[in-house]
């Protein structure tokens, strides 16, 4: 009856801020500025939702995330532009092809712990960059002409059905089976478990939503390059969920919000861009290193506020 309850209270959550923006863009009180803003803000919450399944659920550290936005960017562009197929298909595509290229990495790699698993995913991520950096047939490093099909509606079913899936996930068993897999791999492994296939599950999963993101970023302008998917692009969605506490999806959440916001608005500012952002980050992890929200969910302090134990499964 909670968990129904609590369905219910994000559907509603969400269709009330679906149809409150799709008003304001439709009747172009946004301004295509402020719109892409909003579909940037959201494509930034997949990529940290999809990072913090990896690494504040299950617990690898993985540092290649924009190897998994590069992968579905490419795949969904060569559908649309290259064999001219629809936009949603093009999408699919590239979160199957993104979660493929998860299990090829994962397999091998998330046999690795801690610093070493971390080089493994930046290797690959630097792999796929220097792929696409040399195929003609997507440009090379002129990047590739890509049609501006990313629209509010597309992104926001994305990222609800991110969310979705995410929370589902996460408060099943499997979920679980994750968790306990993040707090003591050694004790999981004694009590049956078995954590290889967990870990590479959870990798694959969110190398998935990180290639429907990377669609989303491809449609959003009109070229994409390989340096859009640097090791740098790696960090910023690590930084989302540090930032944000690891374990805690809610504040994966608020962070990339707040930090889009910050970056997007002291663009113009290159200099004190930096500054700021640097500034912000030094300052939370020094009075707040367990980041914005720890491991707690926003539903925890709701339950505070009426008086019961919180709703997280997880959170401390």
């Amino acid at each position: 009856m909670k968990k129904a309850k609590g369905f219910w209270l994000f559907l509603i959550l969400s269709l009330v801020v679906y149809g409150m923006v799709q008003f304001l863009v439709t009747t172009e009180m946004l301004n295509p500025f402020y719109t892409n803003t909003l579909i940037f803000m959201a494509i930034n919450i997949i990529l940290a939702v999809s990072l913090h399944l990896v690494i504040g659920i299950t617990g690898q550290f993985s540092i290649g995330h924009a190897g998994f936005l590069a992968v579905g960017a490419y795949i969904s562009a060569i559908f649309t532009m290259k064999l001219q197929l629809s936009f949603p298909l093009a999408l699919v595509a590239g979160g199957i092809v993104a979660a493929l290229a998860g299990l090829i990495v994962g397999i091998p790699s998330l046999r690795l712990k801690g610093d070493y698993l971390a080089i493994a995913t930046l290797g690959f991520a630097e792999i796929i960059r220097i792929v696409f950096l040399n195929i003609e047939y997507v440009g090379g490093a002129a990047g590739m002409q890509v049609s501006h099909l990313t629209t509010w509606t597309y992104t926001f079913l994305c990222l609800f059905i991110t969310l979705l899936v995410i929370m589902n996930f996460t408060n099943s068993r499997h979920g679980r089976a994750c968790i306990s897999v993040r707090e003591n791999e050694i004790a999981a492994d004694a009590m049956g478990i078995n954590t290889t296939y967990y870990k590479v599950v959870a990798f694959a999963l969110g190398s998935f939503f990180a290639g429907i993101a990377g669609g989303l970023y491809s449609h959003n302008f009109y070229i994409i390059q390989p340096t859009n998917f640097g090791f740098l692009k790696s960090f910023d969605i690590l930084i989302y969920v540090v930032l944000g506490g690891l374990g805690s999806l809610s504040g994966s959440v608020i962070a990339a919000i707040l930090l889009t916001i910050i970056s997007t608005f002291l663009q113009d500012y290159p200099e004190t861009r930096m500054i700021i952002y640097s500034l912000v980050l030094v300052i939370v992890m020094l009075y707040r290193p367990q980041g914005l929200m720890g491991t707690r969910e926003i539903t925890d302090y709701f339950g505070k506020w009426k008086g019961t134990k919180g709703g997280n499964s997880y959170g401390k």
